[in-house]
């Protein structure tokens, strides 16, 4: 398993100008980066047994960030429609 953070912008490499547009356009989009973002630092802390964690609750921090990371697509693929 890779304990590489999983940042947005390496994530989805082709839409950096779009997501940087919009996290200084729409307050929403910017409040799902920001949870996107804390979300991520702590499943890498975890994965990297700085922080530990048990593995019910790193799976359930890999969910919450799918699922932001799915809302953030949605959003992403809506603009640029």
């Amino acid at each position: 398993m890779s304990h590489t953070p999983h940042e947005l912008a390496e994530e989805f490499p082709d839409h950096v100008e779009t997501i940087h547009k919009l996290k200084t356009t729409d307050a929403h989009f910017a409040s799902l980066m920001d949870k996107y973002h804390e979300i991520n630092r702590a499943v890498h802390r975890a994965e990297t047994d700085i922080e530990p964690t048990d593995d019910l609750h790193m799976s359930e921090m890999r969910k919450e960030r799918l699922h932001l990371k799915d809302q953030i697509w949605a959003m992403l693929s809506k603009a640029e429609a």
